[in-house]
C-alpha cells in the first residue's frame, strides 16, 4: 500500500512542483521507496547555513610576550597560538604564489591611471570619448569618401546581389538553427564583405598591398591636464597597409577647430567607468614590430558578439572613436615620438562595426598629440551612426494570427550601407 502511494507521487511529481512551493508539498517529495527521507535532498532545502566565525583578536601589550605551546608542537588549553616565519622554498611554486602588496611593485605609482580596454562601457558615451581624445564631431562621413561611394567605377560587377548572397550565406545557408547565433553570423558577414571588396584588386592594384591583422595588442598613453590616460589591449579586426591613410580635412578646417570649445558634461567627471589604477606603464605601441612592412592602421572592424548586445550603439560608437584615435596616436609616437606637437602630416584612422545588421562609421584624423590643455588645435572625428544593410534575415517566416507579418528570407536590404562600406576601404587606393 505504502509503495503503491510513493508511485503515485512520483507520477504526479512535476506537477506538484509546478504548482505547489510549500514545505509541506516539499517534504512529500524526500519521501523514498522504502519510507526513508533524502537526505542529499532534504539536507539541501531545510538545512541552515553555519555563520562564518569571525577571526579572532589578538591583543599585543607592550613588554609583554605571549606564551605558546610551539615548545610543545601540539595544542595546549590556555595558551596562545604560536607565529612562525614564513617558510621559504628557495624556488618559485606557482601553485603557492603569493603576489607583494600594490605598494611594492616595481611599476607601482603614486598618481593613478585610468584606461580605456575592450571591456569598458562608458556613461557618456561618444561625448566622453571626443573630451577624451580633444577632437570635434562632425556628423557624416567625409565629402571625399561619399564621392567614392557615388562613382560607378568603384562597384563589383552584379554588387547588389552578391551582398545579397553574402548576407544570406551567413544567416540563412551556413545553419540549420532558427536563428543563429550572433557570435557565428557576424564575422562572417564580415569576412565575406571583405572578400567582396577585396574583389576589385585587378582595378585597384593598391588593394595587393594590405593585411589583415587580428588579435594584436594595442597601447596608448597621453595626459589631459594631470590625468594619465590609456588605451591598451585587444579590440578587434585590423586592415593595415603599406601606405597611409589620405588626409579627409585641410588645413583651413584643422585651424578652424582653434577657436571651437569641446563639450563637456559636467557635473559627471571624464574618468567614469574607466579602469582606475596604481599599477601601469606608461607604454605607446602599436602592436607590431618596427620593420613591420604593413605599418599604417588602415580601418578597424568591431563586431558585437553575442545573443544580447554588450554595448549600446552610444558606447559602441565610443568604443570605435576610442581605438580608431588609440592607433593614430600610437602611430603618431613612433614616428615623431612623445613630444607633443601639431602634426605636419595629420594621421587618419577609419572604423567600422556591426552587429549583423546595423552598421557605424567613424573616419577620426589625428591633428595634434598636445592633448594636455583644451585650447589650440584639435582633433577631427566623422560619424555615420546606424546604418541598416537589411531589414529582416528569417530562416522562418513570422506568423502572427495566421498572417505573415515576415516572409521567409531577406527582405529590406539597403544597397546605401554596403556603398559606404566599399568607399571606405577603397580610401586611399582610388
Amino acid at each position: 500500500m505504502f509503495n503503491a502511494t510513493v508511485q503515485s507521487i512520483r507520477i504526479w511529481t512535476p506537477k506538484i512542483t509546478q504548482t505547489c512551493k510549500s514545505k509541506d508539498c516539499l517534504n512529500a517529495l524526500n519521501i523514498s521507496a522504502h519510507g526513508y527521507r533524502c537526505l542529499s535532498t532534504s539536507s539541501c532545502l531545510h538545512g541552515k547555513v553555519v555563520p562564518r566565525k569571525k577571526p579572532r583578536v589578538v591583543h599585543e601589550i607592550a613588554g609583554l610576550e605571549p606564551i605558546t605551546y610551539a615548545d610543545r608542537m601540539h595544542y595546549v588549553p590556555g595558551l596562545a597560538k604560536p607565529t612562525f616565519p614564513e617558510w621559504d622554498r628557495g624556488w618559485k611554486e606557482p601553485r603557492h604564489y603569493k603576489s607583494p602588496k600594490l605598494e611594492d611593485m616595481p611599476l607601482h605609482k603614486d598618481k593613478p591611471c585610468y584606461i580605456f580596454n575592450q571591456m569598458t562601457n562608458v556613461l557618456e558615451g561618444v561625448r566622453q570619448a571626443l573630451w577624451l581624445s580633444k577632437s570635434i564631431l562632425i556628423k557624416g562621413l567625409p565629402a571625399q569618401i561619399l564621392n567614392l561611394a557615388l562613382d560607378p567605377a568603384n562597384q563589383i560587377e552584379n554588387q547588389d546581389d552578391r551582398v545579397q548572397n553574402a548576407i544570406k550565406n551567413s544567416r540563412l545557408w551556413d545553419t540549420t538553427e532558427h536563428r543563429p547565433p550572433r557570435e557565428r553570423f557576424c564575422p562572417s558577414l564580415v569576412h565575406n564583405l571583405l572578400h567582396l571588396c577585396d574583389s576589385l584588386h585587378v582595378t585597384h592594384p593598391e588593394l595587393a598591398k594590405r593585411i589583415l591583422a587580428d588579435k594584436y595588442s594595442l597601447a596608448a598613453t597621453w595626459r589631459r591636464g594631470e590625468i594619465v590616460f590609456q588605451v591598451r589591449g585587444q579590440n578587434g579586426l585590423l586592415l593595415n597597409s603599406m601606405s597611409p591613410v589620405p588626409v579627409a580635412a585641410g588645413d583651413e578646417l584643422i585651424q578652424s577647430t582653434a577657436d571651437q570649445a569641446l563639450e563637456t558634461f559636467y557635473p559627471i567627471s571624464p574618468t567614469i567607468d574607466l579602469q582606475c589604477t596604481h599599477v601601469y606603464q606608461e607604454k605607446n605601441d602599436t602592436g607590431f614590430r618596427a620593420d613591420y612592412p604593413f605599418c599604417h592602421a588602415h580601418t578597424l572592424f568591431l563586431m558585437e558578439m553575442g545573443n544580447a548586445p554588450k554595448l549600446y550603439p552610444e558606447q559602441l560608437r565610443a568604443k570605435m572613436l576610442m581605438f580608431a584615435f588609440g592607433n593614430a596616436l600610437a602611430r603618431a609616437q613612433a614616428l615623431y615620438g612623445k613630444e607633443p606637437r601639431i602634426l605636419e602630416k595629420p594621421i587618419v584612422v577609419q572604423s567600422v562595426a556591426t552587429n549583423g545588421r546595423l552598421f557605424q562609421f567613424v573616419v577620426f584624423q589625428l591633428n595634434t598629440t598636445d592633448l594636455q590643455s583644451d585650447s589650440g588645435v584639435k582633433n577631427l572625428a566623422w560619424v555615420e551612426e546606424d546604418q541598416p544593410l537589411y531589414e529582416f534575415a528569417k530562416v522562418r517566416p513570422l506568423i502572427k494570427k495566421k498572417v505573415v507579418q515576415v516572409p521567409a528570407g531577406l527582405s529590406g536590404y539597403e544597397p546605401n550601407t554596403f556603398k559606404k562600406f566599399l568607399a571606405l576601404y577603397l580610401h586611399g587606393t582610388a
